[in-house]
């Protein structure tokens, strides 16, 4: 069993707040979190709305049923299977800050449909939930001698803890088979599972390229508005990240379109059938997906009180930094290399010009940290994130 950084994150804030809702993609261990937090309260009671029966019994008379537990810490498993469930649950939580019952921690809300799940607890909540993201694990959450293996097998737990490499393909290739032919149907979006499939191995292609709608609908045979529509699904459940351009006044040409990413690493792998390290440095994906697991782990951070706005920088004439992290009053800039000789490209220099970042670094795979440049570091991940949860305190 891995310990997982947001466990306290997600403790304070339900002994502040009524109810927190947990998003996170399918499998990332959501529900094994949930159990380990439950254990802490006197009593909790937990609800899989995936069952039929648990989902019917809510759906009938939510609040006869919750009731019962008016003690205990509720988990409600995939709780935008019952989108009505929200009006419901401000009742109870007003009725227990007028002091008729438990004012804070009652319910742990696990979701793995972001977008929709945020629309329906926000109308309904605000002011009562607190919102938390499960990433897959980290560098932060895993033994530096198994950092590689992370980022062959991606975070998703049960795939990082397979006992083989091979048991770990195979999990990763169930995943994506469930998510083409049930998680994705169950949300109403009526997509042919082989046309998406299509488009996520085409994302994991091109890890970290602007996003080109016009070129990836031609390939699918499809018009560019359905390949929007694709990716928003992709988005919604967490399994692809676009990260969004940052804008300056430097009176140069920038790029607007975001550049997308499949956010696991070990998806990525899977779709373009990489299946162990040696197969994955002799492939071309090899820098785009170390760019993308660094960006992940760092973005990851961000449930832990760390609330940059992440984004990237592009000029039309080569100026580029692979992401920027703005807070209200510092900005850092992150160049992300796959060398053990982390030399950034002329490009780099000229946008820190343009943006003027208070901090630069360039993540690499070594460990000595060193400065290349009187404004630019050399640092390795692991460090770069213990930098960002320093920032944070």
């Amino acid at each position: 069993m891995l310990d997982r950084r947001l466990a306290q994150t997600i403790t304070s804030r339900l002994e502040r707040m009524p109810a927190v809702v947990l998003l996170g993609p399918r499998q990332v261990g959501k529900t094994t979190l949930a159990k380990q937090i439950a254990k802490r309260w006197p009593t909790s009671h937990y609800v899989d709305l995936e069952t039929s029966p648990d989902r019917d019994r809510l759906k009938k008379d939510p609040l006869l049923y919750l009731k019962d537990h008016s003690d205990d810490l509720v988990l409600l498993d995939e709780v935008q299977r019952i989108p009505g469930l929200f009006q419901e649950l401000r009742g109870i939580i007003d009725r227990g800050r007028q002091g008729q019952g438990r004012a804070n921690g009652r319910f742990l809300l696990l979701g793995s449909a972001s977008q929709e799940l945020l629309a329906q607890s926000g109308e309904s909540l605000a002011g009562r939930v607190s919102y938390q993201e499960l990433s897959p694990l980290d560098v932060t959450e895993v033994p530096v001698e198994d950092h590689d293996k992370l980022w062959v097998r991606g975070g998703f737990p049960q795939s990082f803890l397979a006992a083989a490499g091979s048991d770990s393909l195979d999990w990763r290739n169930s995943l994506i088979k469930t998510y083409l032919e049930r998680d994705i149907p169950a949300l109403g979006a009526r997509i042919p599972a082989e046309a998406l499939y299509r488009l996520w191995t085409m994302l994991a292609h091109n890890q970290g390229c602007v996003l080109n709608a016009a070129q990836l609908a031609r390939n699918l045979g499809v018009d560019g508005k359905t390949v929007v529509r694709y990716i928003d699904v992709l988005a919604d459940l967490m399994l692809v990240r676009r990260l969004q351009p940052y804008f300056v006044n430097v009176g140069k040409r920038l790029t607007k379109a975001p550049k997308v990413f499949v956010r696991d690493s070990g998806l990525v792998h899977t779709l373009l059938g990489i299946g162990d390290k040696q197969s994955l440095v002799s492939h071309p994906v090899v820098g785009a997906s170390w760019e993308g697991f660094v960006i992940e782990n760092l973005l990851a951070l961000r449930g832990s009180g760390i609330h940059p706005i992440p984004g990237f920088y592009r000029t039309a004439t080569g100026a580029e930094i692979d992401l920027l992290l703005e807070w209200p009053d510092e900005k850092w800039a992150i160049e992300v290399k796959r060398s053990l000789n982390p030399v950034p490209e002329r490009g780099f220099y000229s946008a820190i010009e343009d943006v003027e970042p208070s901090r630069s670094f360039v993540v690499y795979p070594g460990e000595e940290r060193f400065r290349i440049a009187p404004n630019i570091e050399a640092i390795s991940l692991p460090e770069l994130c213990d930098e960002l949860i320093a920032q944070a305190r």
